[in-house]
Order: structure tokens, then sequence, then C-alpha cells
């Protein structure tokens, strides 16, 4: 069974890095978070302290009023189409992860299509369990949390780097 799994999320990857070969400015939404807009953000007021290093979380805290001005910035700002396509292909994601430490403020949030959404989801997960465990540090974190939401491509090899944790 483990092994189905695994052949089924290396298929739902691939088809998903397809898919992400064909999106970004051409395909009216972004493939990874703009760095002027979403630079990324901490927790700064937790409502508790997680796994063993003590990270700061932050409750998931994002209202739709927000969400709608996320998109809207990205639409304006950088000439995306966000907002005149389907909602539910979008979320807004935190880029660096709640779990991982991150903030609900605006500069850590970014409208996430699902073709990306499903490259960089299960990283993030693992990214968490892995702190849960003391196995990963947050500045670690960090920075396999940017290298894959800024290079999809990447994605596959860090999955392994952290399967080794």
């Amino acid at each position: 069974m483990r092994t189905v799994k695994r052949v089924l999320g290396v298929l739902v990857l691939l088809a998903s890095t397809a898919v992400f070969a064909q999106s970004g400015k051409n395909a009216g939404f972004p493939i990874g978070p703009n760095p002027q807009l979403t630079p990324g953000a901490v927790c700064t007021n937790p409502t508790e302290l997680r796994y063993p290093e003590k990270i700061k979380y932050c409750n998931r805290e994002v209202d739709t009023s927000l969400k709608y001005h996320i998109i809207q910035e990205y639409d304006e700002q950088l000439g995306f189409q966000i907002g005149k396509m389907e909602r539910t292909k979008f979320k807004i994601d935190h880029y660096v992860p709640l779990c991982a430490g991150g903030s609900n403020d605006p500069s850590n949030l970014w409208p996430q299509h699902e073709s990306v959404y499903l490259i960089t989801d299960g990283l993030e997960s693992r990214i968490c369990e892995k702190m849960a465990a003391g196995k990963l540090r947050q500045a670690d974190a960090f920075r396999i949390i940017k290298t894959g939401k800024n290079d999809l491509s990447t994605v596959p090899k860090l999955m392994q780097q952290l399967q080794s944790l």
C-alpha cells in the first residue's frame, strides 16, 4: 500500500509540474510569491509555542476581505487575472506556513493556484512533521520552503532530503 501511495504521489507531482510549466503570467496567475508583495513574515503574537524548538505559532486568521485584497494586489500591481478566474482554483497561501512559525500578515500571503499547491502542500506538511520531531530547525525550514515555493522544480529533491532526516 505504501508503494502505491508513493507512485500516486509521484504521478500527481509530475502532472502538477506539467501544469506548472504552462502556468505563470501567460495563464494569468503567479507560480510563486512575489518578493515585493510577499516577502514572508513570522508570527509575532503567538497563541502557543510548538515543537522542541519552541516555535511561535499563530492561529489561522485571514478573513475573506483580506483574501480578496491579496488577489486584487497581485492583479493590479503585477498584471495577473486572478480575480477573473474561478475562485475555487485558488487559495490564499501562507508563504511561511503557520505550522513553521509563519504569520497571518498580508506580507506572508499570496494567491496560490491549485497547480502550485498540489506541488508545495506536501513539502509544507513534511517540513512541519520534521520540525515537530525535532529533526529540522526553523531556519532550515524557512530555507527549504522558500527554495521550493520559488522554484517548483526543486520540490522532489527537497522532499528526498526531508525524507532522509
